[in-house]
């Protein structure tokens, strides 16, 4: 049948995590590093059946939006941000930002595909970030802000390249989509304060100004999709 474009629709919002330190710190974002946190954001590990589970990973600029979207999507267990894609082990926040390991900021997912689907995923992933700006999400710029889907098995790749190439063919977008599709890595999680971050931080000027807007186009185009 192909792809469903009935809802498609980038949701470009106004991006300013890549202002300056002293400004990011005065709007309320967090900054320092802590430790790295080995758990999902959502539920324990004893708490996911993983005979029922699979795992998706998506990079899409801030990893803090991408959270948050996710998070909202009914048969997703647990989301964790992270880093994956690079050379450098155990990466910091503060490395990663610089751009010299390598890595991209991703969401790691862990979904029920009883009740939710990779192709869903997909969709919400080409439709929640602009694939066509290489290295780049709005004001955000670098390596680490790519578009990527970093696949865990042979499927996730088949279904993401038929995807990616049906949106190119359809006219989805005006320009190609540069979204890079590999297969999956070690996975980082990020350190504890970056994890639920939306949840944990809605009044920040970041998430009021930036996820906030992004949530509620989500919520509007995928509302049937949301956890009740």
């Amino acid at each position: 049948m192909g792809v469903s474009f009935v809802h498609l629709c980038v949701m470009n919002t106004w991006i300013i995590k890549g202002l300056p330190l002293w400004l990011l710190m005065a709007l309320g974002c967090e900054t320092g590093a802590q430790t790295q946190s080995t758990k999902s954001a959502d539920m324990s590990d004893k708490e996911i059946n993983q005979t029922t589970s699979e795992t998706a990973t998506f990079g899409a600029g801030c990893f803090w939006c991408v959270e948050a979207v996710f998070q909202e999507l009914e048969g997703v267990k647990s989301v964790t941000s992270g880093y994956m894609g690079g050379q450098v082990k155990n990466p910091s926040y503060k490395e990663v930002c610089m751009g010299t390991t390598g890595h991209a900021e991703v969401a790691q997912i862990v979904y029920d595909p009883s009740k939710i689907s990779f192709k869903d995923l997909l969709e919400v992933f080409w439709q929640t970030h602009d694939p066509t700006t290489l290295n780049r999400q709005g004001a955000d710029a670098g390596t680490q802000y790519r578009s990527a889907v970093f696949y865990n098995s042979e499927e996730q790749r088949a279904e993401a390249e038929k995807y990616k190439k049906e949106l190119d063919e359809s006219g989805a977008f005006d320009r190609p989509i540069i979204t890079e599709i590999s297969a999956a890595q070690t996975f980082y999680p990020a350190e504890d304060y970056h994890q639920n971050y939306y949840n944990q931080n809605g009044e920040a000027a970041y998430c009021q100004f930036v996820i906030r807007p992004k949530v509620d186009k989500f919520r509007k185009v995928f509302g049937e999709k949301l956890k009740k």
